[in-house]
C-alpha cells in the first residue's frame, strides 16, 4: 500500500488513510520542532498553576473514543515521569464527565483539563469543558487540538487560563481513522509532562520514533503475510502505557473494517482472566511487547502461553531488539536503532504496525479504508448526540 501510487490508491478508496499513516514520523518531528518553540511559554502557565494550587493538582486527560485513548495510552507513563509532587494523572472520557460529572469530578481539588481533540467540534468534547467550568471551582485548561477552526480552539484563544497547543496541520486527519492525531497529540502531552528526561533525551526520544516508524512503513510486506491468514479475530495486549494502547489498536480494526473483524484487547496479564476464551482457530494475537526488564517478562509469558496452547494461527510479538528474555515464537522486532524507548514512547512506532494491520486487513474484507461506514451509521465527527442542561 505503501509504495502505491496516489492514483492507484484513490481507486481502492484507501489514498488518504495511506498517506495519513505513513507521514506520522515527519509529523512527530514537526510537533517536537513546536513544543521546544513553545516550552517557555508552557513552563510559564504550569508554573503559575502549582504557585496558585493548594495540593496536589489532578491532571485530567479527557477526549472522546481515540482522543480519550490518547490520555489512556500515555497515564502509566507519566504517572513515572511526571511531577508527581504537583501532579495526579488520571484519564477520563469525555462521555463520563458529561454524562455524570459528579462521579469523576471533585468541585474543590484544583484540576487541569486536558482536552484531545482532532477536530475541536465533537459534542462530548464542547460539553465536558463547559460542565467542568460549571463544576470545578479551580480549574484551568490545556486544550491539544488539530484544527484551529473548531469549537475548542476558539474558545481556548485569548484565555489565560487556557493553554492552547496546535498539532501541526497535516496531523488534522482527513480520513475517518484518526491516526495522525492521535500520536501527535499522545507525543505533545509526553513532552509536556515528562519531567524527567531533559530537552535533549526527548529530541532522541523523538528522532528514535521517527527511525522506528520509518521501519514499520518499510516493512509492510512482513504485516501483508499475517493479514494473508484466515481470521476474521484479532485480539491487541500489552502492559503498562502498552495497555492503554491496546484500545487504539483495537478500535482501529474496528473502525477500518465495518465491524467485519472481530477485537478483543486487554493487558497482558489481564487477558487470562476470562478474555482469553476470545481466541478460537481464526484469531491472531498481537502482544505489544515493553522494554522494561520486569515488565517484559508478563508480556513475553502470555506470548509463550498461547503460543503453545497452538490454537490461534498466529501469535505475534511486537518490540525492539532486546539481548534476553525474547518470545520464542514470531516477533516484528525493530532493528533499525539500538536506542530502548519507555513505553510511553514506544508506543507511537508500536501503534504504526496496528495502523498498517487495519489499513491490509480493511482491503482484505473489501472495504474502503477512507470511507470505511459506508451506511453512515458511524461518522468521522460524531453526530446525533443530545447534550442536556447541567447545572452545578
Amino acid at each position: 500500500m505503501f509504495q502505491f501510487s496516489t492514483e492507484e490508491l484513490t481507486k481502492m478508496g484507501a489514498e488518504i488513510t495511506t498517506r495519513e499513516i505513513k507521514q506520522q514520523p515527519e509529523l512527530w518531528q514537526e510537533a517536537f520542532t513546536y513544543y521546544k518553540e513553545n516550552q517557555a511559554r508552557i513552563d510559564a502557565f504550569l508554573t503559575e498553576v502549582k504557585k496558585a494550587a493548594e495540593g496536589k493538582i489532578r491532571v485530567v486527560f479527557t477526549g472522546a473514543g481515540t482522543s480519550q485513548y490518547v490520555g489512556d495510552t500515555i497515564k502509566p507513563y507519566l504517572s513515572k515521569v511526571g511531577d508527581s509532587r504537583h501532579f495526579i494523572f488520571e484519564s477520563i472520557g469525555t462521555t463520563d464527565i458529561v454524562a455524570s460529572p459528579a462521579e469523576y469530578l471533585h468541585p474543590d481539588d484544583w484540576t487541569i483539563l486536558v482536552s484531545f481533540a482532532r477536530s475541536g467540534n465533537s459534542p462530548e468534547s464542547v460539553a465536558a469543558v463547559d460542565v467542568a467550568n460549571k463544576y470545578v471551582k479551580n480549574l484551568r485548561h490545556i486544550t491539544i487540538t488539530c484544527a484551529p477552526e473548531g469549537q475548542l480552539a476558539k474558545a481556548a484563544s485569548g484565555d489565560e487560563h487556557n493553554l492552547l497547543l496546535m498539532m501541526p496541520a497535516r496531523a488534522n486527519d482527513q480520513g475517518f481513522a484518526m491516526t495522525g492525531s492521535f500520536s501527535c497529540m499522545a507525543l505533545t502531552a509526553l513532552l509536556l509532562f515528562d519531567e524527567k528526561n531533559d530537552l535533549a533525551t526527548k529530541e532522541t526520544y523523538v528522532k528514535t520514533m521517527a527511525t522506528l516508524g520509518n521501519e514499520a512503513i518499510a516493512r509492510e510486506d512482513e504485516v501483508q503475510k499475517i493479514v494473508d491468514l484466515d481470521f476474521d479475530r484479532i485480539v491487541y495486549l500489552g502492559s503498562g502505557s502498552l495497555a492503554g494502547l491496546t484500545r487504539e489498536a483495537s478500535l482501529k480494526v474496528l473502525e477500518l473494517t465495518a465491524g467485519k473483524m472481530a477485537t478483543v484487547f486487554d493487558s497482558s496479564m489481564g487477558f487470562r482472566h476470562g478474555p482469553k476464551s476470545f481466541i478460537n482457530e481464526k484469531t491472531i494475537m498481537f502482544v505489544f511487547v515493553n522494554n522494561d526488564d520486569y515488565t517484559r517478562q508478563y508480556d513475553v509469558d502470555i506470548l509463550e502461553e498461547v503460543y503453545a496452547d497452538k490454537i490461534a494461527p498466529s501469535v505475534l510479538g511486537i518490540s525492539q531488539k532486546n539481548s534476553e528474555n525474547n518470545f520464542s515464537g514470531a516477533n516484528f522486532v525493530f532493528n533499525s536503532s539500538e536506542e530502548k524507548l519507555p513505553d510511553g514512547y514506544a508506543a507511537l512506532p508500536f501503534l504504526m504496525v496496528a495502523q498498517t494491520v487495519s489499513l491490509l486487513s480493511s482491503i482484505k474484507v473489501g472495504n474502503t479504508p477512507d470511507t470505511p461506514s459506508p451506511t453512515g451509521t458511524v461518522n468521522r465527527v460524531v453526530k446525533g448526540v443530545t447534550i442536556h442542561p447541567f447545572e452545578a
